[in-house]
């Protein structure tokens, strides 16, 4: 797909990562996740993100990190766009983009780069390596040790013209405003703060529209009519759905570090669409969470 076609793919709509399905002895499980998109596609995601962060990129091995995007990219062709996750140090990072481009990815999502912290001129350098590597379009995620502000984002987007998204996982609001009104239509703009359906309505008024939704792998229902709501502005039945689900939900997600992703997980399984356990160093919820989940999961109904 050609950047700026899938900047306007990306541009409305709500976006998804699915998990990515293992078996019980923690091995990638190619057909269960073939069937996990098969069973998403029809409900309206605008594109969705393989090996992300809610897919455990950070978990895959190169081999099986080509085995998601083959996978993915096969089943999804020609019905919804497929982003290739991407990250590490620059050149394992381009590596994967290269990969993914091969294998027939529409985009790529940098993933914040490893644990080393680096300033605005050293992740602009890492990003703009990784744009000249491939021509598909790529989106920068800021989050966690990645944060460009304005200044390097202006830099970047004149140097590499398949640079096409900017998506926030920060959380600084005025940050977020300072990129929007610099930037303008130059970039599609992703909200993606876990859970991003917290922040769906101020990341709106901000120009954000769009979002990312986790909670799309289990409930894809409610996750749309959300969206839908948000995109109408319909407070009542946005704010009936965040009081009926996404609070309690925060309280069990909020129990350990690393729940955003094991909370997914354990959703998809109580919905009969079991993704098997995650991998250490994330750990899986209890059967108490469960229990409370299921709960939440059987008032919202058919999905």
């Amino acid at each position: 797909m050609e950047p700026n076609a899938l900047k306007a793919a990306i541009s409305s709509g709500l976006l998804s990562f699915p998990i990515t399905d293992f078996d019980a002895q923690g091995n990638f499980e190619p057909k269960g996740y073939r069937r996990r998109l098969e069973w998403l596609m029809p409900y309206g995601a605008t594109a969705l993100f393989a090996a992300g962060g809610t897919g455990e990129f950070f978990s895959l091995a190169p081999d099986e990190y080509s085995d998601v995007i083959r996978t993915a990219v096969e089943t999804c062709k020609g019905k919804v766009p497929i982003i290739a996750g991407t990250g590490y140090g620059t050149r394992q990072a381009i590596a994967y983009a290269r990969e993914a481009e091969r294998l027939g990815a529409a985009g790529l999502l940098v993933m914040p780069h490893y644990l080393v912290e680096a300033d605005a001129e050293g992740i602009s350098r890492h990003v703009a390596a990784i744009c000249a590597a491939v021509k598909i379009g790529v989106i920068v995620y800021n989050r966690g040790v990645c944060r460009l502000g304005p200044d390097a984002l202006q830099k970047l987007a004149a140097q590499c013209p398949n640079l096409i998204g900017f998506k926030d996982g920060i959380g600084d609001l005025e940050l977020m405003v300072a990129v929007r009104r610099r930037m303008g239509d130059r970039f599609a703009y992703l909200g993606g703060l876990p859970t991003a359906e917290f922040f769906a309505a101020p990341y709106k008024a901000m120009g954000v529209p769009v979002y990312s939704s986790a909670v799309f792998n289990f409930i894809p229902k409610t996750a749309m009519d959300f969206y839908r709501a948000i995109a109408a502005n319909d407070e009542a039945a946005a704010t009936g759905i965040l009081d009926a689900f996404f609070m309690p939900y925060s309280k069990i997600r909020n129990r350990r570090p690393g729940y955003a992703i094991s909370i997914i997980k354990a959703g998809a399984r109580l919905v009969g669409q079991d993704g098997g356990p995650v991998r250490t160093p994330l750990v899986d919820c209890s059967d108490e969470e469960h229990a409370m989940l299921k709960e939440l999961i059987d008032k919202l109904g058919p999905q």
